[in-house]
């Protein structure tokens, strides 16, 4: 199952997935299966995927109604400790304080946050060809220490750097700031609400950088980047440009698989996370995190623009679900 044309509009509108229904009291029917409500919401990494995931859960139990929103990976840790929602999404690690207060994580899916510039930028081919360091992004996002693309590399031209971050407390951010080993705190740049924001930002800005979810950079149906955005390679070895073994963003599959295989850094990629009460006993709840970690599940989550969970993994949260 891949994503829609009008599912993508759901998500840059954040529209909330099946409505606010009526609560509908949990149980189980053996004709129509699982009987209830879970509610859930969080990161703008995890939406896509936890959409489709509903729709084909809703097909083997019709009477499940789910309700899911995005609003970033803060609002999804927000919401399940104050018992707003049933599933936070979660895409970072979570804090000592919110283990403390409750939270119980169930890993479901990797994927990566990418550097993002825009297509039209002067000096496309060349920042492609040469790519960024670690340590020159981190001047870029977290010292300010560039204005101008030529104090980079005085090949590129004299344009201003328009920086850009997110402004709510999201795993894309954390995860990005992680790299630098600093916190969301430590980015600076102009603030945008959400990953489709963010992405549109870059779109609309010749001669800015930024970061977003693998999703937002690539388009499902060609496999390559979506117009007006490209991807920042990472000159992971320093050397002033992007060998062979470093060169994988051509198309999303070729990015995907640099993830699974490690030669992409971690961080920027990161495991993505349910996150439900340690005290949640819901056999709904649990059941529908059972069917997502499913191998049948789990087998188009590469063909979405994510990593899937090894046997082993799969595993190991599983048992997570018997405690």
């Amino acid at each position: 199952m891949k994503l829609t044309k009008s599912l993508t509009k759901a998500l840059i509108l954040s529209i909330i997935f099946s409505g606010c229904a009526p609560k509908v009291k949990e149980g189980y029917d053996e004709k129509t299966g699982y009987v209830g409500n879970i509610s859930i919401s969080g990161a703008f990494a995890l939406y896509p995927i936890v959409v489709l995931w509903g729709e084909d859960f809703k097909k083997l139990n019709p009477n499940v109604r789910f309700n899911i929103s995005a609003g970033g990976a803060g609002k999804g840790i927000a919401d399940v400790l104050t018992n707003m929602t049933d599933i936070g999404l979660v895409s970072r690690d979570l804090h000592p304080q919110e283990l403390e207060k409750g939270a119980y994580p169930i890993f479901v899916a990797k994927d990566a946050v990418l550097g993002t510039f825009n297509s039209n930028h002067p000096d496309a081919n060349l920042i492609k060809e040469r790519g960024l360091t670690q340590n020159e992004l981190e001047d870029v996002f977290v010292h300010s220490k560039y204005k101008s693309w030529n104090q980079i590399d005085s090949r590129f031209s004299s344009a201003a750097i328009g920086v850009y971050v997110r402004s709510d407390a999201a795993g894309a951010a954390e995860t990005w700031a992680k790299y630098f080993k600093k916190s969301q705190e430590d980015l600076k740049g102009v603030g945008i609400f959400g990953d489709p924001g963010l992405a549109q930002a870059i779109k609309d800005s010749p001669t800015a950088i930024g970061f977003n979810n693998i999703n937002y950079v690539y388009d499902l149906k060609t496999k390559k980047t979506t117009p007006n955005i490209e991807v920042i390679p990472i000159d992971i070895n320093k050397n002033g440009k992007i060998d062979s073994e470093e060169s994988f963003y051509d198309n999303i599959d070729v990015l995907t698989e640099a993830v699974a295989l490690g030669k992409y850094p971690s961080p920027p990629s990161r495991e993505l996370l349910f996150v439900i009460k340690n005290d949640n006993n819901s056999k709904l709840i649990k059941e529908f995190i059972r069917f997502v970690l499913d191998k049948n599940q789990q087998g188009y989550l590469l063909e979405n623009g994510y990593v899937p969970l090894t046997v082993e993994q799969r595993n190991k949260e599983l048992e997570k679900l018997t405690n």
